[in-house]
């Protein structure tokens, strides 16, 4: 099996969420799968100082910052094409709400890189699963309201986002940190992580469900 692994970077607040990144990493190579590492070769919203929470006067790119959770083998998104992977995950960030989809500044509103939604939109017209991971889900339905499909992920327990997905046509389930949503039908399971969760311990547990879920899918 080889899973796809989408990076927004690297950084909770400007990229991806290290913590959530290493373990669907881990979870994967204990459970014996191949994965292809990717993230847009583009610069960056903006760069946050995870130190004291300030913006710094510099930029950086995505795709480079995000090869240091891969070690350097990562790939420009926009160079893999679904045939390459069994199934899609995406782990979260403040900084992929901003680097991935505008979410962070939109809301509702929020557009997904094109080279994002069109790979997401190939893996659900191939019926390969995809796995969405804190502030993911939310990108996933946009996608899904851009496609006019019905589908189910989660917001977490968090009112203000699960009122947006709802919002985008999609459907919601509260679950905590350790829980996940599976959406049968488009082949999506979803966790809230850091959303909700408050140690990296109760982060782990949703996204090793998530991670197990999601593999057993592909022979679904």
């Amino acid at each position: 099996m080889i899973i796809g692994v989408v990076l927004a970077g690297c950084g909770a607040q400007d990229g991806a969420e290290i913590h959530e990144a290493v373990i669907t990493l881990l979870a994967l190579d204990r459970a014996g799968a191949q994965v292809k590492i990717m993230a847009p070769d583009m610069d960056q919203f903006h760069v946050v100082n995870h130190y004291n929470g300030k913006t710094m006067e510099s930029s950086r790119n995505i795709l480079v910052e995000a090869s240091r959770i891969a070690r350097g083998n990562i790939v420009p998104v926009n160079t893999i094409s679904v045939d390459e992977f069994d199934a899609l995950i995406f782990p979260g960030g403040t900084g992929m709400a901003k680097n991935i989809f505008d979410y962070a500044m939109t809301g509702t509103d929020c557009t997904v890189i094109n080279d994002v939604e069109q790979l997401i939109r190939e893996v659900l017209e191939a019926g390969k699963p995809i796995g969405a991971i804190c502030i993911a889900p939310v990108m996933v339905a946009k996608i899904l309201q851009n496609m006019g499909r019905s589908g189910i992920v989660t917001g977490g327990c968090n009112q203000e986002i699960t009122k947006d997905i709802n919002a985008m046509g999609i459907a919601t389930k509260e679950v905590g940190a350790g829980g996940i949503v599976i959406d049968k039908k488009n082949k999506i399971v979803s966790t809230p992580a850091y959303v909700e969760a408050d140690s990296i311990k109760e982060t782990a547990e949703g996204i090793e469900k998530l991670v197990i879920k999601v593999l057993k899918m592909i022979n679904e």
